[in-house]
């Protein structure tokens, strides 16, 4: 019968082992069944830390309903005798013989007097371990004791490493679930300082309480991002990323074969890091927030401590990212945790550096295919926009030039090569000199069309290009004579002055099609305060979500434009496509000239912003 009830008991700490979310959930569950056994007076539970400091005192007495418990943080070097190695071991004592400085049992267990005691000291883990006292009188069956706590202990350290295996499960899928997201969340940018800024973000306060993010340049490490749980000590990281020696010698050491490196007690001295310093902010002498140690407010004092972990990616040491911790030793991240988040940190950084890299050479590239500067003169208000709308950043084959011709006329040309990359980039270069040179040389412009064609025939281009050219010639009178000449490009369009908007007269083959092709000019005048406006087909074909292209409003947006300069149309019409377009990644080319016919201390129109602001509408 007696076994009878132990059995049933064990089966319920059995059950109840399987639910506890932590060990000391199973103190009733333990004690009062071991309390039922005959001859046992008092149960006694303690737990300790790997360095014999005494962390918890449970007892219970046999009639008893209401335990008493001790929370402490005793040192007791003698303890070290009882700690077990690998398997529980079971112990026989007198009471009267109990070492105070090794038993704090003791001043519980005196209270049978005369009694034994039988002691059973286990491991839990690595970083602790763990006792349950009994004092029993002569009536005990000792071998019943004995055998009823190794089975209380056996459900004990089965039920704590359940909970640590489901922890480490918990903790590998919330890892996994962190990694994932800061993946998606880098890899979502290619703007370097906004991916470091984001690894910054994401770590804190998943991974630590603190993070520094910094760039390894050629004179040495270079601070870009950092982030705290707390916004005063945010800005005191900020300043020891970017002036404090004691970090900088640090990371310039941190050498390109090195793993992540973990910093803590007197390793920190010097740093901004310290305890010291952390420890002083606490008791509130750090009012100014000037001290990166701080802890948040209700998170205990935890010692301060820092890893360093290097940015690597395809070989290379990119930066490094430095974690600032004041939490539990159980709640710091693992080494292989940290890699695998510097990797992807690494890889997203590298991205971002590598576009970087080709968006500078692209754009390098593209600046050399277009004039350095437009001419200057009393009669015209010129300008040019080009935006790159190809976020793969190949270089785009639109041009745009101002040629001031020997007999006082100014040529205007703009062209679009078809396709991108390196050999579009050729034919650019080599249509935009051809018809700057023959230009320049008075040649007419169907005739520099023609030549430019025979010259791509000859060449064997694979591409074929659109163009125009317009020339506009000064009258007495302060007109001018517009003369076009297109081959294949889009229309120009004329802003009059009274707000107006024509389209120019155009035609003509692609260059590039046919061995032998002419091209006829189309005139008509343009009065002083009329605009010219040329454009590549990037601007009319930028495509809204809704299916609408720009070229359906575009002569409403330059009708809005008027009394505008040629500087501000062609940038606001650049920028209004870029925001109109939901589609479509072809670069916008603009030139715009505006014709004054007369100095430029005339004044232009008056310009009402309310009315631009209308079209937009």
């Amino acid at each position: 019968m007696v076994d009878d009830i132990w059995s049933s008991a064990l089966h319920r700490l059995w059950q109840a082992a399987s639910r506890a979310e932590e060990v000391a959930a199973l103190a009733d569950d333990v004690y009062a069944p071991l309390l039922a056994t005959p001859g046992v007076h008092l149960v006694v539970g303690t737990r300790w830390d790997e360095k014999h400091v005494l962390r918890y005192m449970r007892g219970l007495s046999a009639g008893s309903d209401t335990p008493v418990i001790v929370a402490t943080t005793r040192s007791m070097p003698g303890a070290a005798v009882r700690e077990p190695g690998g398997e529980p071991v079971v112990t026989r004592s007198a009471v009267d013989g109990l070492d105070d400085a090794v038993w704090p049992e003791a001043e519980f267990l005196r209270q049978t007097p005369g009694a034994s005691v039988v002691a059973c000291t286990f491991r839990l883990d690595q970083r602790g371990w763990a006792a349950l006292a009994l004092a029993v009188d002569g009536t005990a069956d000792l071998s019943v004791v004995e055998s009823r706590l190794t089975q209380a202990v056996d459900v004990i350290v089965a039920c704590h490493t359940g909970i640590l295996q489901r922890g480490r499960e918990a903790r590998r899928a919330s890892d996994d679930a962190l990694l994932a997201e800061a993946s998606l969340q880098m890899d979502s940018s290619l703007d370097v300082e906004d991916t470091l800024r984001r690894v910054a973000r994401i770590a804190v306060p998943a991974v630590a309480d603190g993070a520094l993010v910094h760039l390894l340049r050629s004179e040495g490490p270079e601070f870009v991002a950092a982030t705290h749980v707390a916004v005063q000590q945010q800005r005191a990281l900020e300043e020891a990323g970017r002036h404090d020696p004691w970090l900088a010698a640090l990371l310039a050491r941190r050498g390109e074969d090195e793993d992540t490196v973990f910093l803590s007690g007197a390793a920190l001295e010097g740093s901004p890091f310290a305890e010291a310093v952390a420890e002083s902010v606490s008791a509130g002498a750090g009012a100014n927030g000037s001290a990166v140690g701080a802890r948040p407010a209700g998170d205990g004092p935890h010692p301060t401590v820092v890893s360093i972990s290097p940015l690597r990616a395809r070989g290379r040491v990119v930066g490094s990212i430095t974690f600032v911790y004041q939490r539990p030793e159980a709640r710091l991240p693992d080494s292989a945790f940290l890699r695998s988040l510097a990797t992807r940190a690494a890889l997203a950084i590298d991205n971002a550096l590598l576009y970087e890299l080709r968006r500078n050479a692209v754009l390098s590239l593209q600046e050399h295919l277009l004039p350095s500067q437009l001419p200057e003169s009393v009669q015209w208000d010129l300008s040019a926009s080009y935006a790159v709308g190809d976020p793969m950043l190949d270089v785009g084959g639109d041009f745009y030039d101002a040629v001031p011709r020997p007999d006082g006329t100014i040529a205007l040309l703009i062209g679009d090569v078809c396709g991108r990359g390196a050999e579009a980039a050729a034919l650019t270069g080599l249509a935009r000199h051809t018809l700057r040179t023959l230009l320049e040389e008075g040649t007419d412009p169907g005739a520099a069309l023609s030549r430019l064609n025979r010259a791509l025939r000859q060449e064997r281009a694979s591409r074929f290009l659109t163009a125009v050219v317009a020339t506009l010639t000064p009258r007495p009178d302060g007109t001018a004579l517009l003369s076009t000449c297109s081959a294949g490009h889009p229309p120009p369009l004329v802003l009059r002055g009274d707000g107006t908007v024509s389209e120019v007269l155009s035609g003509g083959l692609l260059l590039g099609v046919l061995d032998d092709v002419s091209y006829e000019s189309h005139e008509e005048l343009i009065a002083p305060d009329d605009t010219l406006v040329l454009f590549t087909d990037g601007l009319t074909e930028s495509r809204e979500a809704g299916g609408a292209f720009f070229e359906s409003v575009l002569p409403a947006r330059l009708s809005a434009l008027r009394g505008s300069g040629a500087a501000h149309i062609a940038e606001s019409l650049a920028q209004q496509a870029e925001t109109f377009r939901d589609s479509g990644q072809d670069d916008i080319a603009l030139l715009v000239a505006r014709w004054t016919g007369v100095p430029p201390d005339a004044g232009l129109l008056p310009h009402d912003p309310r009315i631009e602001q209308a079209a937009l509408r």
